[in-house]
């Protein structure tokens, strides 16, 4: 929401500033420059990156207007299944764990979560680390530095989409100024033209200049920044996971190491902790298969 509101207040800045300068809005209207600036825009993103990047980059472009793909509800949802995990691996041993992890799509403690059981990274994540403890791999400082690298490399691919937006922001006023020459190239075969059609003709030269600035630093560039703020929320996700099993294996109650995990959650999402202690109060892993 706050970015649509954002791109309506750069886009009405601009209107009124123009009509209020006395600009003609049909001399913006120059399809062939703008075709040329977002043509080109397009070209490099597809030759500055890989194939499944570019099909990410622009699957995830929605996230800017939605948000944060996780909101304080869905960590509370994560540490209360991590908690159940805790709580049977702490009552039950770490073989408990083993059914739920070698199918996770079958445990009646995933399905009780459908969110996390959703997200694939988390899931396998999850099941990992644990699977780790079911044949006894339960030293937490060489985990954590397994955990950090595993980390690591998916913080990078969710890097790899804004930055991949970034740099076709970066060449975008580029672009621009490409147009422009165009323009002017078209203007100098007309220089016999009257000095009114000539105006013209500079003016449509310069709006190659004009949108390309505009498209990079007032639409894609910010896309690029939102994306990287709203992808922060996966990167939480994944950090969450890491803090509680690391906890767990260092020997903390469950309700401890739940608490290890929820304090590694950016502030804008993270659950208060009466929420999370209400959340697994009631938790009972009696009727765990």
């Amino acid at each position: 929401m706050f970015a649509v509101i954002g791109f309506i207040i750069v886009i009405g800045s601009i209107a009124f500033g123009n009509i209020l300068g006395g600009g003609d809005f049909k001399t913006l209207w120059q399809p062939g420059e703008i075709l040329l600036i977002l043509g080109a825009a397009f070209g490099t993103l597809f030759v500055a990156n890989k194939r499944t990047d570019v099909i990410n980059t622009l699957k995830h472009i929605p996230i800017v207007f939605r948000g944060p793909k996780y909101k304080s509800q869905d960590f509370t949802e994560l540490l209360s299944l991590l908690f159940t995990f805790f709580k049977l691996a702490k009552t039950k041993g770490d073989l408990a764990l083993e059914s739920h992890v070698e199918d996770p799509n079958e445990s009646s403690i995933f399905l009780e979560y459908p969110k996390v059981l959703s997200n694939h990274t988390a899931t396998s994540f999850i099941c990992d680390y644990l699977r780790l403890l079911t044949i006894g791999a339960n030293n937490p400082n060489e985990t954590s530095d397994i955990m950090e690298a595993d980390i690591e490399a998916y913080e990078h691919e969710m890097h790899t989409m804004p930055n991949s937006l970034q740099v076709v922001a970066d060449a975008m006023p580029a672009l621009g100024i490409v147009a422009a020459v165009l323009g002017v190239i078209h203007t100098m075969g007309a220089i016999n033209e009257p000095p009114d059609i000539l105006g013209h003709l500079i003016g449509a030269a310069l709006v190659g200049t004009f949108c390309g600035v505009l498209a990079s630093y007032g639409f894609v560039g910010p896309i690029a920044n939102g994306m990287s703020s709203s992808l922060r929320s996966e990167i939480d996700y994944i950090r969450c996971i890491k803090a509680g099993i690391i906890a767990h294996m260092s020997g903390y109650a469950p309700q401890v190491s739940v608490e290890f995990a929820r304090k590694v959650i950016s502030p804008d999402t993270r659950p208060s902790f009466t929420e999370v202690d209400e959340a697994i109060s009631n938790i009972s892993i009696s009727g765990t298969k």
